[in-house]
Order: structure tokens, then sequence, then C-alpha cells
């Protein structure tokens, strides 16, 4: 750490509760955010309340160093980054207070919106203002950018939402600021006069902007100097983006939610026509009038399967609208006429539909809101990039605004995407540009000036929802003209000595869009040796950054292919901050959810890893402590890769992080244990006895916690007598069969092998019910997920050959592969072909199935035997992460749902947070039932005695907090079967009934 960083983070930590963070991986974790631009950071400070940022201000003063707040960093402007101080009040500054007699609801600024709707809701209100980033951005974000969103027809902006800010003044003093009189003594009058003043001196520029579109962000006075003569200061304050006051909580007016909702969707052959035509829809009332074009349109129907029905392939545009009402009868009745009468005359749609349904509505609202992200799964050289983004025409202006739009980006050569809140005349355009390329770098400020000029010239504005940020802000001197010296008086007259986020909205020097910008690496793969056999560590990656300067080569232990490059990867992480979301429906990230620190996100592993490849971080810092603890934020579930919007390969960078770790300082003993777990359970299985008395005493558990970091507070599994190996050895499944019928092998990995064999069992009888000949090898190993997820590369890819070699040979010989254990199959459709540069890899990923996967697919052929027996009992499923990512549609529910009698409960709260080994470790063990707590919560409150689950590790979660027997479905169907009716009394299962007729295909 550089001398001065060093000397302000001891200066910090001593007047700072929060975290302060100067090192050099911190700092790049924070330099960039979900915009093209990057920015190191002097330093990062997490406050845990007011007096902290009123410290660090009145410290930033004396040390005459920026400060720069930021929330969820989802800014696409770069408003967040810069040289100074980083304040994230993201990580601590999240509480809220209602007060339902009024409808206001008080909260800090690191809350994220959707958070607090959440929290509300039971009181049947909600905030009004609704951007498309509402479940990760902040409060602090929605006020300092006067957010407003797809429902502006009915809520409006923020700023007409706002009853009072609390606020860190420049001069490091907390106030609470609302409307004020001139007269007021202190800081607060002062403000007031001081903006009466600049009001009078400057009132025809303000009058002039006044009638520009009402969207608008930055230094505004229209609605702030009422007929009393107060200024309303909070009002004011919004949409100032950081640079008049640090905001530290927000008092907000909310409103009821609407009883009745309803959408009316139009397709048309021609943009042109849907923008004309969502002119024509305003005078039938909608709460909002969203407009998509054709690319995006493509691209949802491409990557989402949910959308391929619905979105028809000759739409050039998509018109959405939507209304409200208290009653169904007229909601239905409005639905009816909008679609009739916009479906005649020259503009009209070529399809519309129209639905009340809850579940259609949100499918989409999905569509729209999630527009912009998924651009980020486009591959190739030019991407979709946010510069221009952000712009706003009068309504009634918008169709002819929109077409001279695209006119100017088709003589300028460049494709763009089209998104429109096309009700209040708000437009975001996102053009195709390789950032690689010099030529395209200057393109960026030379379309974003011929744009900014046909906005002008027809009465609009540029940077209206979105901030001016480093993208737009050289704009702004010659949109405001006249009211440019004003905005200058302005900025002195809050913020003096030009501390707070300097060079945003107003500066004496503003950067062009296309300087600090992101590096971007020239990658080149050198390899030796024979392709098959290449060890990953053999592969050098060189990068180099934009201006040409040299980093050191970096071996990666891993296979990254040509079209899947480690840098292409990294970079292919856009900082959009969706892995920061919180929203039920979604899984990523578990650990983020309950640390809620940058270092827990996903897109901090990529940073990192970019940082590494740019040079930005010194090579040698990845086996660094601070690497490794960032890297071990993630313990392997993969959800990140499944959710997230560009479908960042997340878990591979950290395999790749850790691993670098583990290549030069090795293994820690908890590690080196809990990732030989199988060695150790065949040891205890040769006295079981002995074992399980250990596993079970106390003081055997204390010292296990004592020695190698295990919980104590964990119940281990015991070892059973004979493991499944010997039970098929038995009954002579360890024979490879020749026969031309279906035939799979069994995939076993340890946990059925050593702690529970009747699951394998289990298996074992259903495949024999329906006529499937059964091998299981003896020479095969454990999956060796453990050592994958510790960064064991070296031992895992030994473990990947050794089972890769045995399985490929099977499946030449006609075998399917069937895993009863998630995590193997994971492995070897996703981790082995990582791990491995081969054939064999990639033909066993194409032919093994998860258990009941296999089972379902023999139903749809109607080869499944369905003479099920009668089963009266109710079950609560918990979906494993490693399932949810093989297979989006569980197919345990379905194969469940085969037997009579049987109730099956989805239990869909999230992550059950054990992790595979990861849940053992004593430093884990409280984060792990934290994370899993909403998943126990639910078991506790259904009604079914049993649980079921695939997963071991979730199983013993299930088991350990929710006092129910988790039980895995193979077991279910194999004793409804009526073929293993001893697991009645080991699991306590009802008796089985027999049923008059059997279940029809």
């Amino acid at each position: 750490m550089e001398i001065d960083r060093q000397r302000i983070q001891d200066d910090l930590l001593g007047i700072v509760r929060g975290d302060v963070l100067c090192d050099e991986i911190s700092t790049a974790l924070y330099s960039t955010d979900a915009s093209i631009y990057e920015i190191r950071p002097i330093a990062v400070v997490r406050p845990r309340m007011d007096a902290d940022v009123v410290a660090l201000v009145q410290y930033a003063n004396d040390h005459d160093l920026p400060i720069h707040a930021r929330g969820s960093g989802s800014g696409v402007a770069g408003e967040s980054v810069g040289p100074g101080i980083v304040v994230d009040f993201s990580r601590f500054m999240r509480s809220m207070r209602s007060n339902p007699d009024d409808g206001q609801v008080t909260a800090q600024c690191g809350l994220p919106l959707a958070e607090l709707n959440h929290l509300i809701k039971p009181e049947g209100r909600w905030f009004g203002p609704d951007p498309a980033t509402r479940s990760i951005t902040t409060i602090g974000g929605v006020l300092a950018t006067n957010s407003s969103g797809s429902h502006y027809l009915r809520s409006g902006s923020v700023r007409d939402n706002i009853e009072s800010i609390g606020i860190v003044t420049a001069e490091g003093e907390r106030l609470l600021v609302g409307k004020h009189s001139p007269r007021e003594e202190g800081t607060a009058g002062r403000l007031a006069r001081g903006l009466t003043e600049i009001a009078q001196q400057y009132q025809p520029a303000i009058e002039e902007l006044n009638n520009k579109p009402p969207a608008r962000s930055g230094f505004r006075f229209d609605g702030v100097i009422g007929d009393d003569g107060r200024v309303d200061l909070a009002k004011f304050l919004v949409g100032t983006q950081g640079t008049l006051a640090l905001f530290v909580e927000g008092t907000l007016k909310t409103e009821w939610i609407p009883r009745h909702r309803g959408i009316v969707v139009l397709f048309f052959h021609r943009l042109e026509s849907a923008s004309r035509t969502a002119l024509k829809s305003l005078k039938y009332g909608p709460v909002a009038c969203d407009l998509m074009g054709r690319r995006l349109l493509g691209i949802a129907r491409e990557i989402e399967r949910q959308f391929e029905a619905v979105l028809p392939r000759e739409a050039e545009a998509m018109l959405l609208l939507e209304f409200q009402a208290e009653e169904i009868a007229e909601l239905q009745q409005r639905l009816e006429m909008v679609a009739e009468e916009l479906s005649v005359g020259s503009d009209a749609a070529f399809f519309v539909s129209k639905s009340s349904s809850q579940h259609e509505r949100d499918q989409f609202w999905t569509l729209v809101r999630r527009a912009t992200p998924r651009l980020s799964r486009l591959k190739g050289p030019g991407m979709p990039i946010p510069f221009i983004e952000d712009i706003a025409v009068p309504p009634e202006r918008l169709p002819d605004a929109l077409s001279a739009i695209q006119r100017t980006l088709r003589d300028a050569q460049c494709t763009a995407t089209i998104f429109a809140h096309a009700g209040h005349g708000q437009l975001h355009v996102r053009p195709f540009i390789d950032l690689a390329k010099p030529a395209d770098r200057e393109k960026i400020r030379d379309l974003s000036e011929q744009v900014a000029e046909v906005v002008w010239r027809y009465d609009g504005q540029v940077s209206v929802e979105h901030a001016a940020g480093l993208s737009r802000s050289f704009l702004l001197p010659k949109q405001f003209g006249p009211f440019w010296p004003a905005m200058g008086q302005i900025k002195r007259l809050f913020d003096p000595h030009h501390r707070l986020n300097p060079g945003k909205l107003f500066g004496a020097v503003l950067q062009q869009p296309n300087e600090n910008l992101r590096p971007i690496g020239q990658t080149i793969q050198v390899s030796t040796g024979t392709r098959t056999l290449l060890p990953a560590a053999d592969h050098i990656v060189q990068a180099a950054r934009l201006g040409g300067h040299p980093v050191p080569d970096l071996p990666v232990l891993q296979h990254w292919t040509a079209n899947h490059r480690i840098d292409e990867v990294a970079q292919s992480c856009n900082g959009c901050a969706r892995c920061r979301t919180t929203a039920s429906g979604e899984r990523q990230c578990p650990v983020f959810r309950t640390l809620r620190d940058e270092e827990s996100t996903p897109r901090a592993k990529a940073n990192l890893l970019r940082a590494v490849l740019s040079g930005a971080v010194d090579i040698d810092s990845l086996a660094g402590e601070k690497a490794k603890s960032v890297a071990d934020l993630c313990f392997h579930c993969h959800q990140c890769r499944l959710e997230c919007p560009a479908s960042v390969d997340i878990p591979k960078i950290v395999s790749e992080l850790k691993a670098q770790y583990v290549q030069t300082n090795g293994l820690k003993l908890t590690q080196r244990l809990l990732t030989r777990l199988d060695f150790a359970a065949a040891v205890a299985a040769q006295t079981p006895l002995l074992s399980n008395f250990l596993i079970r005493n106390r003081f055997f558990r204390w010292l296990m916690e004592a020695t190698f970091g295990l919980s104590s507070s964990r119940e281990l599994p015991t070892v059973a007598s004979v493991s499944f190996m010997r039970h098929a050895s038995r009954r002579r499944l360890t024979k490879r069969i020749e026969s031309d019928g279906p035939k799979v092998v069994y995939f076993v990995d340890y946990f059925a092998n050593y702690h529970d064999p009747t699951l394998g069992l289990a298996l074992v009888e259903i495949l024999q019910q329906n006529g499937i000949a059964v091998y299981v090898p003896t020479t095969q190993s454990g999956s060796g997920m453990a050592r994958i997820a510790a960064g064991d590369l070296k031992g895992a890819r030994r473990v990947a050959r050794w089972n890769v070699r045995m399985l490929a040979d099977a499946v030449r010989s006609g075998y399917h592969v069937i895993a009863t254990e998630p995590a193997a199959v994971l492995c070897l459709r996703h981790e082995y072909p990582s791990l491995l540069d081969d054939e064999d890899s990639l033909l066993v990923a194409k032919n093994s199935s998860e258990a009941c996967e296999y089972l379902r697919s023999l139903d749809r052929q109607s080869k499944l035997d369905r003479s099920f027996k009668n089963l009266e009992a109710e079950f609560a499923y918990h979906r494993p992460c490693h399932l949810r990512v093989l297979d989006p549609d569980p197919a345990s529910l379905h194969v469940l749902k085969l037997i009579p009698g049987l109730d099956v409960q989805f239990v869909d709260k999230g992550c059950s947070g054990m992790a595979g080994v990861w849940g053992l470790e004593r430093k884990n063990y409280r984060s792990s039932v934290r994370i899993g707590w909403p998943m126990i919560q639910e078991m506790r409150r259904q009604k079914a005695s049993f649980a079921s689950t695939e997963c071991s590790a979730c199983k013993m979660q299930i088991d350990h907090g929710s006092f129910k027997t988790a039980v895995h479905p193979i077991k279910l169907l194999a004793y409804a079967y009526g073929r293993m009716p001893q697991l009645a009394e080991q699991l306590g299962l009802p008796p089985l009934t027999e049923i008059e007729e059997p279940v029809s295909s």
C-alpha cells in the first residue's frame, strides 16, 4: 500500500466506525460501476451511521480530498467513480421507519428500493417511481438521479414524492432539509437565500428550462420556490447526483397499491407506427407506456425460452401499456376498448394481446425491465454501450425525433438498440461500439455530440434520469447555455471547494466521454504439447492494457477455449450489479444477501480478475490473503452463472482465483481435510461402530473444532456399516453388462457410498423395476467438487481424469451416466470440461443426467413404469442450487407427482446455505444458517411431516434446522414401487395402500 493511502487509512480508522479500505484490491473493486469507465479511488469508506459521514467529510475538507457517494454501483454514466474517497452507503445504512398514518416512510440511503417496497407492502402501499433497476438501486441512488421509470405517468419522479432529506453538507454539517424560509437562521436559511437570489438573477433562463421535458435531473428550480417564498431544499437537491451534499436518509411519500392492474401489448411492423400509437394511447389514461425496438425483442426471444411463443418474429417494435382500476370489470372493459381502437388505422398494430392476469403482466414486465441488462449476453466485438443512453424530448415530438436519431446513427454507420418510456418522451439508445478499436472510441464522442444536436433540435435534453456522470456532463454547457453560469453559482453555494463528486454535472474541466475507459485486454494463449493431454498450467495468458504496457504472464490453471478466453469472460461482466439483488424470486448471490459487502458480489470476482489481466492489480497479489478473502466469498453454488444477465461464468473465474492462491500457498489444514472427506469416510467405514460413537460424542466434536475448524454445532452424518459399493459388489452390479437394452452407469458420490447406501440401493430398485441394466464401476472416485470449490484444481484434475476415462469408456459401450448427487452431475457436465481439454470430458458431459431428470425423460417417452402404490403423505420439497443450474424445471416434482396420494409442496425460498462442505466449517457456521434461514423457516411452517431434497448437504441443513427429516426423492419413488418396504421403519414413512387402477399415461 502506498504511504499516503496507509496514512489515510490509519487516520480514518481512528474517526470512522465503519469499514475503511485503502488496499490495492479493494480500491480496484470500487474503481468501476455499471458504466464503461474506470478510475481507482484513493480510499473506500463504508459508514455505519450519520456520524461517520460527518467525520469523513470533515476529514476530506482538512486534507483536500474529493468524495464520491455510491449506493449499489448500478449507474451507467460513471457517476459513482472517481479518484477521491468513495463512500459506500449500501453496506450498513439500510434501516427504515414507516408512518402509516401519513403514508410517509423514512429510509436510509443504502436501502434498496425493492426492499423498501417489500417492507411497506403489508400496509398496502408502495413508493411509486419504479426504475428498472429498483431491485438493486438504493434510496440514495433514486434521490441522486431523480429516478422515475416506467410509471412516470402515474407517479411522477422522485422529486414529486419527496418530503425531506437528511444530508451532510460540504462543510460536514448534518441537516434535515425540507421547505425553508430565506429568513431562517443557520445553514438551511443561507442556502434558501442563495437559491432565491440565483433564481431572481437567472429568471429568463430558468423559465425556458421549465418548459423542457419534466423528467430531467440536475439543478432544477421548477416547483422549488413556493408562493410564500419558502424554498423546498429537498426537492431542489433531488437529482443533483451527489454534487451538492451527501444524502444519508430521505422521507418519501408513498401511495396505495392499486387493486387491479392490466396490460395491453401491441406489436408493429414499423417503429414509427409504434411511437405514433404511443401518443394516441395517452388519451386512454395509461399509467405506463413503454416501447421496445426490434433488436431488444430479438435478443429476448433468442435468450429466454419463455418469450419465444409471445414475441412475433416479424415485429419491429412492441408497445406495452398498463392500466389500473378499482374494479376488475372496469379494467377489463378499458383493456378491451384500447386493444380494439389501437388495432385499426394506418398505424395499427398487427397483433394485440391483453390481460389482467398477474402472471402474464409480470412476464411482460420482466421482458421490459431486463431488456437492457440482457444486452450483455450478446457476443462479438461490438456491444451496445451506454453513453448516449438517456435523452428526452416532448412526447408529441418523439416520433419525429426518433426518426431523426435513427438517421444520425445510420449516417455514422452505427446500429443501436432502442427502448423508450414513450408516454413521457424518454429514450434509452445504446449504439454498438467496439471499445477495443481506437476509431470506435473516438466515435463515442462524435456520436454523443451528433445525437445531442438532434435532441436539442426537437426541444429535448440529454441526461434526464440516469445522471450526467462521466458520459454526458461535457454536453451540459451547451445544453444549458444561459443557465450554465447559474449552475456554477449553485455549486459554489453548496460546495465552494468542489469536493463533492467533482467533474460531474458542473465543473471547470469536464472529461470527454471516451476518457477513463475500462482497459480492454489483448490476450494471447500459448500452449505446448498434445491437446488432449495438455496440463492447464501450460496455457499462458499475456494481457496488455489499452496503452500497450506489458503485464507479467499469468499461468492459467483451467482450460479456456478460443471462444471462451479468460480475458473475454472477465470483461463480459459489465458491472450492472444485478448480482446484488435480494429479490425473493432470485437466488444470486446467497453470500451477498447475508454479508451485503461489495467483495461478496459475483461482479467483484470478475473485476478482480480483469484488474489483474489489465495490469491494474499486481499479479502477485493473487497469492495474497486479500485476494483469497474475496475469492472465498463464493461457495460455488453457480446461481450467478444461471441468473446473470450476461451469463458470466463467475464460478470458473473464482476457481481460477482460488487456484492461483493454492498453487503458491497450498491448502490450509481444514480445507485439506474437507476436500478429502471421501478418504476420511473410507477409513471411518473400516470401524463403523467406533467411528459413529466418536461422531456423536460432544468432546470429539469439540476436539475436531479446535483442531480442524469443523463446527461442533454440526451433526456430522454417521457412517454406514456396509458401503454401497460393497452392496453393489454383492449384487453383481460391478460387472459390465453387454446387452442391447437400456443401461446406465451409476456415478456414486461419496455421501451415497459411505453415509447413505440406501439411496443407491433405491436407485437400483427403480431402474430394475423399469428393466434398465445398472453398472457400478468399482474404479470410480468421488466427484471432487470439494476440491474444485477450494481451488485445489491440481487434485481435482487428477480425480476428473480418472473418472472421465472410466465413464467415457462406458458411454462408448452404450451406457448413460446418472448420479443421485446434483454436485456430481454438475462436475460431469460443467467442471470436468473446464479442467480437461479433451473429447472424453465433452462426451461424458453430453451423456450425463441427474437421476430424477433421467426418470422424467423416460416418462416423457412413455417408458417409465407408473405402477406406484398409494402413499398418503405430505412432503415439503427444496430444490438444491446445483440442481437449479442443471435443470430449470424440477424433474423430481414431475416424477413425485406420479405417486398417488403424495402431496408435494414446493418450498422455493432460496439457498440452503450449506454449500457442500462450506457450512461444516466453524468460521462459516453462522453465515450458513443465516443464508438458509428463509428456507428453514418455511420448512418449519409447512404442515408436512417430511422434507425432500436431492442434495446431501441441503439434507444436513434441513435436518439441522427444520426439525424435519429430509428424504431423497429417489427413496420415495422406490418405496412407492413397493420394492423397499424397510424404508417405512427407517424413515417413519406411512404404509402403502393399493389403488384400484394404475395411473394412466
